[in-house]
């Protein structure tokens, strides 16, 4: 008569996928959806913080001499010029 539920939200899923698209009901696409955000990574219990991971690791002291977001790279220097007189 009723079907045994699946044991876990991952295998309904697969179940659910199975069935072609156009042959899916409303109730079935909502299901669907509802099971990949609970199934997303920032959704799982446990997960970490994404704002955690997004930051990385916090750096230590200065940075090296001539390293940046570019590499070895120096940066350039500008010198200031002289003003020109009115003699010319």
């Amino acid at each position: 008569m009723n079907k045994p539920q699946p044991a876990s939200p991952r295998q309904r899923l697969q179940e659910l996928l199975a069935v072609p698209e156009r042959q899916r009901t409303e109730a079935e696409w909502d299901e669907i959806n509802e099971l990949e955000i609970a199934l997303a990574p920032g959704n799982r219990e446990g997960a970490r913080d994404p704002a955690v991971r997004r930051l990385g690791p916090m750096s230590t002291g200065h940075p090296a001499p001539g390293g940046g977001p570019h590499g070895n790279k120096p940066g350039r220097k500008f010198h200031k010029r002289s003003p020109r007189g009115k003699s010319r």
